[in-house]
């Protein structure tokens, strides 16, 4: 049976680790401030680039660029951006769960996979999946550069037809609690429909899409009458204009990836230290049982004593 020795350095051991968690809880709150600003000021970027990209298309009949050719999907390489480190939940293993289930869907074909996070490189190269190359330590400070690298990769396969298209698996933030699995389909470049629209300016309810069709409604009628001059060609505006928008993709999926990762963390550590302290109230209770009981002995030991001495 433990004694009460043993009873407080266990509840000295779950003190301490309390005191860890309770640290990186405030310490993943701070940096979710931060990378949450960060997701959000990213959006309306990729909306007007989105919008730009869109408009320049309808103004061009026959788009022609190597982005944007469509050929029979038969090698897929897949951008899976998952955590760097543990301690954060489910979040891990819901992002591999979910490329997982993609890889699936899609056995008939072969598999190119960019890691993006420790965590998705050290349990998809225990899968056996082919690399066409890979990222760490990337997601803690989101770079640009990184995702331009990311991106130009990418595309670079895709101009020199190795791959037939591109697809990326993150989770994306809409809340501290409520993330989203999302796969995108990075190229072909596809067009963009209002609801993908709406989807980038972080819209969910009925009411906003409704208002947000008939905003881009009542632009695509504009557009339709105002022509707008430009100063180079459109085709030379296209083709400045795909590869920033496959950056700008890439770049507003880390940086959604990164904040979601820093949300699953903080709530995960606020539920160790809640877990904590449940264990510590238990441990003292039992402790204490203990010592009534080991006091009780003793009294009782001491008053027959007594009595038998008497």
């Amino acid at each position: 049976m433990p004694t009460l020795l043993d009873f407080r350095r266990r509840i000295r051991s779950v003190k301490n680790t309390q005191q860890i968690t309770r640290a990186m809880k405030f310490v993943a709150a701070a940096r979710l401030r931060r990378a949450q600003e960060a997701a959000l000021a990213a959006r309306p970027f990729a909306q007007e680039l989105a919008r730009v990209l869109r408009s320049t298309m309808a103004r061009i009949d026959e788009p022609q660029h190597p982005l944007l050719a469509h050929r029979p999907e038969q090698n897929v390489l897949v951008i899976v951006l998952a955590g760097e480190r543990g301690l954060a939940g489910a979040f891990n293993s819901n992002i591999l769960r979910k490329a997982h289930e993609f890889f699936r869907k899609n056995k008939d074909k072969k598999i190119f996979v960019i890691p993006v996070g420790k965590k998705g490189r050290d349990s998809l190269k225990k899968a056996g999946f082919t690399f066409a190359a890979e990222f760490v330590n990337v997601l803690s400070r989101v770079d640009f550069r990184t995702a331009r690298e990311i991106a130009g990769l990418a595309s670079e396969l895709y101009v020199k037809e190795q791959i037939d298209s591109v697809y990326i698996v993150f989770s994306e933030f809409k809340s501290i609690l409520v993330p989203v699995l999302t796969v995108e389909k990075l190229l072909p470049i596809e067009s963009l429909p209002a609801d993908e629209l709406a989807e980038h300016r972080g819209l969910h309810t009925e009411d906003d899409k409704l208002r947000t069709r008939r905003t881009e409604h009542l632009a695509e009628q504009t557009a339709t009458k105002v022509d707008y001059i430009y100063e180079q060609p459109e085709q030379e505006l296209l083709a400045k204009l795909l590869p920033r928008y496959v950056e700008t993709q890439v770049l507003r999926a880390m940086l959604e990836s990164s904040a979601a990762e820093y949300a699953a963390r903080m709530t995960a550590m606020e539920s160790a230290t809640k877990n904590a302290g449940d264990v510590i109230d238990a441990l003292t209770l039992h402790m204490n049982k203990v010592r009534q009981a080991a006091i009780t002995k003793e009294i009782i030991e001491i008053v027959s004593g007594a009595a038998y001495g008497a």
